[in-house]
Parts: structure tokens; C-alpha cells; sequence
């Protein structure tokens, strides 16, 4: 983490000279933030870190030779620092990106959301406020899954409700953490699983692809119209919010742009009001790791409703953004750290049928 009152000190790592020239110049009249120095390719950081010990890195994706994956292990294994990747969502970039933050990279820029093109004006506002973000960041690497020990599952005190739904929302180091929470869940889980994960169009997808070889429930990118199924779980493409309708007495996905003024999209506040009309008390949510508040409005109508809603502990989220915004808005059934997550969605929901 940065000294407080010093100007953030990034070292920036991409193969592109003008890229690195455009960091370099977007910088240099910042009160916060100076680019401590320039790195052609992962080699040349390594050395450079050691060197100048930064504050945050920022790492471009696609690389020759070591690329921006072998880079940030070595990163992490060395000298773990916050790192920013520098994706596009075209060809190998976005799942290089999902497996970038499953490794401890805190965030990414999609040079394609910013304009495309490398615009610079839209980089510069993005990367600036995520920058000021890794700044107070811990880095500590991400639990695997397979090492998070299980916790026994209590069954002295039935759970007051019968949940229908799960829904999740979550931001920045979310990744990595429905990583751990997802493998948890069991195949046969009686009900569905609905995400919202703060992401770009291009991302989700291959989000929903690599959650689904390392888990036992079935996990894709929501489709518009799809009648849910229990024990899959539902992610929310970028761009779209995900909503609930019905279809006789079947819950189905709903896929659209509005309400257009929210600040993120998919919103969590969006899916969380959708599932509180349409199930009420059959609502289960969980807000984990994220920056900012999106998920205070949904959570505090689910709660209305007689659902119940979990955060994730302080200790163990990237930034604590989210889950401290609903647990101060509202009164939460639980704050859980992030191994124990899984096990509470599987002892909420039990064996109850939908």
C-alpha cells in the first residue's frame, strides 16, 4: 500500500511504444499519480520492480515472449504489487484477462470499452480511478479453491426460509472469488444462482466458460429468455442488465438496457429488485467483494420482502466497497469471509425443492 500524502508511483509493462508514450504523457501533469518508469516486456519489469518498488503496475495482456500471464506470476511471486492488466476483449485477450485476475491482478482496462482505439481521454478517467484503487490495496494472493477448507454445514437450526433463488453481486476481485465460492457449490443445489459481476461486454463469457470446467454446477453467460434451472448458475453478460420475468409458474431470465441511467451495466441493484418482486422471501443474496455501492438498493428491498442477504467479510475482499455500503444501509443476516460463502448458500438452501 502507498504512504499517505505521496503521489502514486506506476510502473507501466506494455510491448506497444506508443502505448507507452500515452501513459507516460496522460501522467505527467497528475497530482496523484506519476509513472515511476517504462517497461518494453515482462523480462525488463522484473528487473525494474526490484529497482523502483512501485506502487501499482500496470501490465499489457498480450505480450511476445514472457506475456502479461507469466509476467504477473513472477510479480507474485516476487514482489507481489497491485497489478492493472491492459486487455481487449478480441481473440485470446479476454480469457487471458479472467485468468489474469483469478492469479491476484486486482482489475483490468478494456482498450476496447474506452472508445476503442486507444482513446485516450476514456483511458485516462478509467485507469485513473482504478489506479487510485489498487493504491490501497493489500495484495495477497487468491485462495484456490481445492485449498479452502471445507467447513462443516450446521443442521441444529433449520433455516427460517425456504430459498428459490440465489443472487450475487460483486465487483472488483470478483473473479477470483466466485472462483472459490462456486466450487463449493454441490451439483444437485435445489435452486438457481444468478451474478452479477462488473465486467464489459466480451468478458463474461469467458468468465462463465473457465467457473464452469472448475465446478460441479453447470455455469454459463445468461441468454435472454431461458427458464432457469436449479444447480446451474447464471451470469450477467456485460452490457445487459438480468432481470426475472415469468413464464407461467417457470422463473425466466430477461436481458435489456434499461433503466439506462444506472452506473453499471449489468446493475446489481437491478437483478436484486427483479428477484425480490418475483420471489420475495424466496430470495437469498450475497454481496461480496466490489467498489462502490451497487447492490444497497436491491438488498434493502430483498430485506423488505422477508429475504435474507449476506456480505463478505472485510478481511478477505479485494475492496470492501460493496459489502460495507449494505451492511451500513442495512441490517445483514451475516458477514461471512469469503471460504465459508459456499458452504452457507448450500445450508441456507438445503435439500428444499423449487
Amino acid at each position: 500500500m502507498k504512504s499517505v500524502g505521496s503521489r502514486i508511483r506506476v510502473l507501466v509493462v506494455d510491448d506497444s511504444s506508443f502505448v507507452r508514450k500515452a501513459l507516460v504523457r496522460m501522467f505527467e501533469e497528475s497530482p496523484e499519480i506519476e509513472v515511476a518508469g517504462v517497461a518494453p516486456d515482462g523480462a525488463s519489469a522484473l528487473e525494474l520492480i526490484e529497482e523502483l518498488v512501485p506502487d501499482v503496475i500496470t501490465l499489457d495482456v498480450m505480450m511476445p515472449g514472457m506475456d502479461g500471464i507469466s509476467t504477473l506470476c513472477q510479480i507474485m511471486e516476487r514482489r507481489p504489487t497491485p497489478v492493472i492488466m491492459l486487455s481487449s476483449c478480441t481473440g485470446r485477450g479476454a480469457e487471458k484477462t479472467i485468468r489474469a485476475l483469478e492469479l491476484g491482478a486486482v482489475d483490468f482496462i478494456d482498450k476496447c470499452s474506452v472508445g476503442g482505439a486507444m482513446d485516450i481521454s476514456g483511458l485516462e478517467r478509467e485507469l485513473t480511478q482504478k489506479i487510485r484503487v489498487a493504491a490501497g490495496i493489500r495484495v495477497a494472493l487468491p485462495l484456490p479453491p481445492e485449498q479452502a477448507a471445507p467447513l462443516p454445514i450446521p443442521d441444529s437450526e433449520p433455516p427460517r426460509i425456504h430459498p428459490k433463488l440465489v443472487v450475487v453481486g460483486t465487483s472488483t476481485g470478483g473473479p477470483a472469488a466466485l472462483t472459490v465460492v462456486l466450487a463449493k457449490l454441490p451439483a444437485e443445489l435445489p435452486c438457481p444462482v444468478l451474478v452479477v459481476q462488473h465486467m464489459p461486454p466480451g468478458f463474461t463469457g469467458p468468465l462463465a466458460e473457465r467457473l464452469n470446467r472448475s465446478c460441479a454446477v453447470t455455469v454459463k453467460e445468461a441468454q435472454d429468455g431461458e427458464e432457469l434451472r436449479a444447480g446451474w448458475v447464471y451470469i450477467a453478460p456485460g452490457g445487459k442488465h438480468l432481470k426475472l420475468t415469468r413464464r407461467g409458474e417457470r422463473l425466466v431470465t430477461r436481458l435489456d438496457l434499461e433503466p439506462e441511467g444506472t452506473l453499471h451495466r449489468p446493475s446489481v441493484d437491478v437483478l436484486f429488485d427483479s428477484a425480490a418482486t418475483h420471489l420475495g422471501s424466496g430470495c437469498l443474496a450475497f454481496v461480496l467483494t466490489g467498489m462502490g455501492s451497487d447492490g444497497v438498493r436491491g438488498a434493502m428491498e430483498i430485506k423488505r420482502r422477508g429475504g435474507k442477504v449476506f456480505v463478505e467479510a472485510a478481511e478477505t475482499t479485494v475492496v470492501n466497497g460493496m459489502p460495507r455500503a449494505v451492511a451500513a444501509a442495512l441490517e445483514v443476516d451475516g458477514t461471512l469471509p469469503l471460504p465459508e460463502v459456499g458452504e452457507r448458500i448450500s445450508a441456507e438452501v438445503g435439500r428444499q425443492g423449487l
